[in-house]
């Protein structure tokens, strides 16, 4: 029984509400510019057939102008000045007649004279923005290019490697042809230009040493 009251309840509990009306206007004028940033070139380190990617940081200043200009341009316009005469309507204590605080019927609307006013509207207006945009890139997995870099370390060590090496079988060979030369007695004129490549090749004697065998 006590479900059906609390239902018999619920369903007839009036419900009051007020409901207002509320209204909302706004005006304005936006205006958008838009900067467009063109990604340039990845720096690329190869070597032979290695190749290495690397970040990059663009940065690019850009100046916009924005011109304006209202038609139809008018410095001044002509503002109406109406009579305001009021001479009659109302007497004194006297009976003569005054003015009763309103324009007087025969005045009412009659146009005296134009003045100019001056509107303050600009000619034009010329704005201008000026900035830098900057995107910087990198890579998203770096182990590739930290093993890149290791690989091309290397390889610069085996050219520096192999670059020593053939400037030792030059100096060796550069010694040797000049040491046969001076035991044939053949040697360039000293003070020449060619007397420089065996400047520093000296001839000396090998040391006697004892050397003997026990016969059986």
């Amino acid at each position: 029984m006590k479900r059906y009251l609390c239902l018999f309840l619920l369903l007839n509990n009036p419900v009051f509400a007020n409901s207002v009306n509320t209204t909302s206007n706004s005006s304005g004028s936006v205006v958008n510019q838009a900067v467009q940033v063109v990604p340039s070139r990845n720096f690329s380190y190869q070597m032979n057939t290695i190749n290495c990617q690397g970040a990059t940081l663009n940065i690019s200043p850009f100046v916009s102008t924005t011109y304006g200009f209202a038609t139809p341009y008018e410095t001044h316009y002509e503002r109406p000045v109406y009579s305001r005469k009021d001479i009659e309507g109302d007497f004194d204590d006297n009976g003569v007649a005054i003015g009763d605080g309103d324009v007087d019927a025969g005045f009412r609307g009659e146009i005296l004279y134009f003045e100019k006013v001056r509107t303050g509207q600009k000619k034009s207006n010329v704005s201008v923005n000026g900035g830098i945009t900057a995107t910087f890139s990198i890579p998203l997995d770096r182990e590739p290019i930290k093993e890149c870099k290791k690989a091309m370390k290397k390889q610069n060590e085996l050219y520096e490697a192999s670059l020593a090496a053939k400037r030792l079988n030059f100096e060796m060979s550069r010694a040797k042809t000049c040491i046969d030369n001076l035991k044939q007695g053949i040697r360039f004129k000293e003070g020449t230009e060619m007397a420089r490549i065996c400047a520093d090749v000296e001839l000396i004697t090998p040391p006697n040493v004892e050397h003997t065998h026990k016969l059986k």
